[in-house]
């Protein structure tokens, strides 16, 4: 295990520390965690995309919380603490494959192995942004970390919004994640949010792709009002009949509120015919408490949904 993985490796805190310590584990990033010689702590994630403004929150929560000599014990990947220092392991700076409108990227922001040491590979397809926007490099969802932290490598398939129609984008993460198996890595889960995750879903046409997708607010049809609106169930019923994955386990999780998703019963009924088609179906259908198309980002479904994920993925299912 990395020291940074290690709740139990981190000095004079308690088990309230530790246990608020794999909480931590769990952030996007920047993030840091502080502690205190006399047992408090404090952290902090993710302020104003700044990593010093995030440990500077993390050292004043640290602070407010009792401590009177609080220091950084953990940033970002690395532990910086004195004594037991450890440096981030270094990821790749070249995508691993790519062609036309297209990348494979290892993202640094995530703990790195490489296929022959890592338990899989992770792989996150972005939802396409609302104008053209380009979201190529945008952070996986932090319930990616519950993946890494248990030894998936963690890529992101990167999509020049200028080609990004829905077809090029299936065509895009079948051919991702042939990359991926012929790289070495034995288990490869497929995931995304959005147009990430309705690519996702697309791979389900042939067996052995994925062993696992995991499909967080699956789109492509528009907001609400869109004319597309019209045709998108039968198009996601396309995709379900398309599916020839037997020994896929799939998720996905869809939320109330979401103006991206129309029909929501129709969807849902549409998800479950994937069960006879695919190795194992888990369906988040409208979970209490997450609102909108977002929803897959809010700290309320990491921390409820982020272990099932992986137990679910790995043919467990006690941690859903």
């Amino acid at each position: 295990m990395p020291p940074l993985l290690d709740s139990q490796r981190v000095p004079h805190v308690g088990e309230g520390g530790r246990a608020d310590y794999r909480q931590f584990l769990m952030q996007p990033t920047p993030r840091a965690y502080a502690l205190a010689r006399n047992g408090a702590w404090g952290w902090a994630a993710a302020i104003d995309n700044d990593a010093q403004a995030t440990a500077n929150r993390a050292l004043e929560n640290c602070a407010a919380y009792g401590g009177s000599d609080c220091r950084i014990y953990a940033q970002d990947l690395a532990v910086v603490w004195p004594g037991a220092a450890t440096p981030a392991p270094v990821a790749p700076t070249a995508p691993l494959a790519g062609g036309a409108g297209w990348s494979l990227v290892p993202d640094d922001r995530f703990l790195w192995q490489g296929a022959g040491a890592a338990r899989g590979a992770y792989l996150w397809a972005h939802g396409r942004a609302a104008g053209g926007a380009d979201s190529r490099g945008s952070q996986p969802q932090p319930h990616a970390r519950a993946f890494n932290n248990a030894g998936y490598d963690v890529l992101r398939l990167d999509r020049d919004p200028e080609t990004d129609e829905t077809e090029a984008g299936a065509r895009r993460m079948r051919l991702a994640l042939a990359a991926l198996r012929a790289r070495g890595y034995d288990r490869v889960i497929a995931a995304g949010q959005s147009r990430g995750a309705w690519d996702a879903l697309s791979a389900l046409d042939a067996p052995g792709r994925a062993d696992a997708v995991i499909a967080i607010a699956p789109a492509a049809h528009g907001p609400t009002g869109s004319p597309a609106h019209a045709w998108a169930l039968d198009d996601l019923s396309r995709i379900v009949a398309a599916a020839r994955a037997p020994t896929t386990r799939v998720a996905v999780a869809t939320f109330a509120g979401d103006e991206y998703a129309p029909d929501p019963p129709g969807r849902a009924a549409a998800f479950a015919r994937l069960a006879p088609r695919t190795g194992a179906l888990l369906l988040l259908d409208r979970p209490t408490g997450l609102q909108g198309h977002g929803a897959g980002g809010d700290a309320r479904f990491t921390l409820r949904y982020a272990a099932c994920l992986l137990e679910f993925a790995e043919g467990r299912r006690q941690g859903c």
